[in-house]
């Protein structure tokens, strides 16, 4: 099993890339580079991309119960929760079911090994 950095007691960090200006949706059409979102904005999106889907239960019902933590650097999200949330959370980025905010890709959960994000 996958080692995970814990920032804070009851959190993990989500590491996002972005997706390319040609393909998002929701973030800008024009040829300039895409808005910015505060972290916040983008945590609220993750919690709607996972609550929607109502055949993954234990994903919608784990991330209804996380909360905004922090926004690290542009491309770090942080959130927190109970830490059986959390370890669903973890799974579900393992099993490929959870999904990242519009925009974004998941790159991963923490880093592994080095304890640095």
């Amino acid at each position: 099993m996958e080692s995970f950095l814990q920032i804070a007691p009851h959190s993990l960090a989500i590491v996002l890339t972005r997706i390319g200006t040609g393909e998002s949706t929701g973030v800008s059409e024009s040829e300039e580079l895409p808005r910015h979102h505060t972290g916040y904005e983008i945590f609220a999106d993750f919690k709607t991309e996972n609550t929607q889907h109502v055949w993954n239960q234990r994903i919608s019902d784990a991330i209804s119960e996380t909360f905004f933590l922090g926004w690290i650097d542009e491309h770090v999200l942080l959130i927190q929760g109970k830490e059986d949330h959390l370890e669903v959370l973890r799974e579900g980025w393992m099993r490929r079911s959870l999904n990242p905010p519009r925009g974004f890709h998941i790159k991963y959960l923490g880093k592994q090994n080095d304890g640095i994000v």
